[in-house]
């Protein structure tokens, strides 16, 4: 089956073909160091992340570029306010931090958060200030060909001209005259108020450090710029997949299409834009109490079910946070880990290299504009089959449905060895995958007894296990525990 995706340039699922054949360049906007990781960012981390795995499980080789915007506006603003009112900023500020060394930290921080959750190191992280010269590269391109101008009022501020470019608008199917004006600096020097900053001049009020040498002035990039010539150097003048939050479609990413088309680039062939996450189905805000923090979620579940949690739903698709999603996710994983634990202590026989593969249901979803719902259903579907083979003593049905499951959780990113950080790493899932195997042959054994009728040994397992934190709870689909 062919892979299609969700363009949404064209607003249509459209079939994907790689520029070169086997490869796929793949880009999508990081962080912005001026504060801690939030949900939004995690998830669209696993939702690129997830289609990366996804795309190499298919066997294309991926390169990723995710980037870093280390310098601007509000990274400035944070660490001006550090030498002021630190407090008011909350504790994950320091007093008199300078600006790179508080982009620096978060930067860090944001890592953290990535590699917590399992999601895979780009191939490049590129960061806004190891890429002056190739920006200003750009500029010079946009400025000979009519794109862009120097600002008239002496400000060292360089402007992309929407005007000078027809297809302003094409990524959100805008006109021109019905687009807000652009924020990012003082219009008096604009053309038209929709005009954007390429270059920001240096401003007295700001650190010398936080300003470069260019033809136009010591200055800062502009936002959208660093993108255009980061995806340039990394991917080329035309890549595959563009990708990132569905708040970034206008103005950023309009802009960076821009820009580049306007310097000549084919640019990205496929936008892809993940939703964002709601809180019981409203706008996450600091103003409304009803945030969550990826900190806060890891502290509430291990990383694996936070992991879970992120991706389980579409990733068009708002994602809504409520106080009992991490306990839903948690025991959607715990159904996927005690099927593999019986299978582990069952003896299963060894299965042909064929058989350890997805199914076909779940490559037809993944395959359906990356369908993780429906990839999930058919992962669960194994889950349960094997339980019913294991239950009827086919082991050869059962270590082929185990070896499915452990193909599909592997490319979801949900198997015990994906998760590599945060409290759910690899020492930990090594450990909840010995006690499970011990305590599924117990369970294997007092099942022996039940058919037996030696109800007394029965018993005395299930007291045993008790004893030790661990309920045994009996049904009509047989015998299943937990930890107290």
């Amino acid at each position: 089956m062919t892979m299609r995706l969700y363009d949404s340039r064209s607003q249509s699922v459209r079939d994907f073909h790689p520029l070169v054949e086997g490869e796929v360049g793949l880009y999508y906007c990081g962080a912005t160091t001026q504060g801690m990781p939030h949900v939004g960012h995690v998830r669209s981390a696993v939702a690129f992340d997830l289609l990366r795995r996804w795309l190499e499980y298919r066997g294309l080789k991926v390169t990723m570029v995710r980037n870093v915007t280390d310098i601007d506006d509000k990274i400035l603003e944070k660490s001006a306010q550090s030498y002021t009112d630190v407090e008011a900023l909350g504790p994950d500020y320091i007093a008199n931090e300078e600006w790179f060394a508080l982009s620096y930290r978060f930067e860090n921080a944001f890592k953290d958060a990535y590699r917590s959750l399992g999601v895979l190191d780009p191939t490049y992280e590129p960061r806004a200030t190891g890429h002056i010269s190739e920006m200003h590269e750009l500029i010079k391109q946009l400025i000979d060909a009519g794109h862009a101008y120097p600002a008239t009022d002496d400000s060292g501020d360089v402007y992309f001209d929407v005007r000078s470019f027809p297809d302003y608008g094409a990524l959100t199917h805008q006109r021109v005259d019905d687009m807000q004006d652009a924020a990012d600096a003082d219009p008096r020097g604009k053309r038209d108020p929709r005009d954007f900053a390429l270059w920001k001049g240096a401003k007295a009020d700001e650190p010398a450090t936080a300003s470069w040498p260019s033809p136009w002035g010591r200055g800062r990039p502009g936002w959208h710029l660093e993108c255009s010539a980061m995806s340039h150097k990394y991917l080329g003048s035309a890549f595959d997949i563009h990708g990132g939050g569905l708040d970034l479609r206008f103005p950023h990413h309009e802009n960076e299409l821009a820009q580049s088309a306007a310097a000549g680039d084919d640019f990205a062939s496929f936008w892809l834009h993940n939703g964002l996450v709601t809180y019981n189905g409203e706008k996450m805000s600091k103003s409304l109490g009803n945030t969550v923090s990826p900190r806060q979620m890891l502290q509430l579940a291990p990383a694996r079910v936070v992991r879970y949690f992120l991706g389980q739903a579409h990733y068009r698709s708002q994602l809504d946070y409520s106080e009992g999603s991490l306990r839903e996710a948690g025991a959607a994983l715990e159904r996927i880990d005690r099927f593999l634990s019986r299978s582990a202590a069952a003896g299963l026989p060894s299965v042909e290299d064929e058989a350890r593969a997805v199914t076909p249901a779940f490559a037809a979803a993944m395959d359906d504009d990356l369908g993780v719902p429906q990839a999930l259903g058919a992962l669960h579907d194994a889950v349960r089959a094997g339980n019913s083979a294991l239950d009827a003593g086919d082991l050869a049905a059962a270590a082929e449905a185990a070896a499915a499951v452990e193909a599909m959780a592997s490319v979801l990113g949900i198997a015990s060895t994906s998760v590599n950080g945060g409290a759910d790493g690899v020492g930990a899932a090594a450990e909840r995958e010995a006690l499970s195997a011990l305590v599924e042959a117990r369970i294997v054994e007092r099942a022996s007894a039940r058919a037996a009728k030696d109800w007394a040994r029965s018993d005395a397992i299930r007291d045993e296990l008790a004893h030790v934190g661990i309920t045994v709870k009996d049904s009509a689909d047989g015998a299943t525990w937990s930890l107290d």
